[in-house]
Parts: structure tokens; sequence; C-alpha cells
């Protein structure tokens, strides 16, 4: 299973560290420095539930963002995956 979540389709995005280097102004230096950017991931905070529906009387297993998680619990289990194409 990808790392996507399949109600909101959010997935790992790339994306940049900044590196810092030298001595702050306080120790006499000339404050820290921007030197190079490093390559890195931001990954969906995933969760792989598995959640009952009421109208279909069963569990459906799914892997889902907490936020997506947030919006099943506001407009219900049945109406978001049926939205998201699950069910």
């Amino acid at each position: 299973m990808s790392r996507v979540c399949q109600i909101t389709g959010a997935r790992a995005r790339r994306g940049n560290r900044i590196h810092h280097s030298g001595l702050a102004k306080k120790q006499g230096g000339i404050g820290l420095n921007h030197v190079k950017k490093v390559g890195r991931t931001f990954s969906p905070n995933l969760r792989d539930k598995r959640v009952w529906v009421p109208e279909l009387n069963r569990h459906v297993q799914v892997r889902l963002t907490a936020r997506a998680l947030k919006t099943m619990s506001k407009n219900g289990a049945f109406s978001t995956l049926k939205e998201a194409g699950l069910i």
C-alpha cells in the first residue's frame, strides 16, 4: 500500500531543509549564515483504520490522514467513503 490518503489524496511532498553554520554574533562571529539547502520529504499523517459503516453493517479497512479521519467523524463514514469512491 502506498503512502497516500485514500480519501483526500494527500501524499508525500518534497521540500528543503536549510543548513546554517557560523559563529553567533553574540560570540563575536558574523552570525548564522545560510549555507545550503538539503532535500527532504514531508510525509502525511497517515493511519491504517478499520472503520465501522452502519449502513453496510460491516467494517471497511482504509488508509487515511488524521484530517480525513476528522472529516469522516463530522460528515459520517458512509457519505465520506462513498464520495471518495471506496464503497
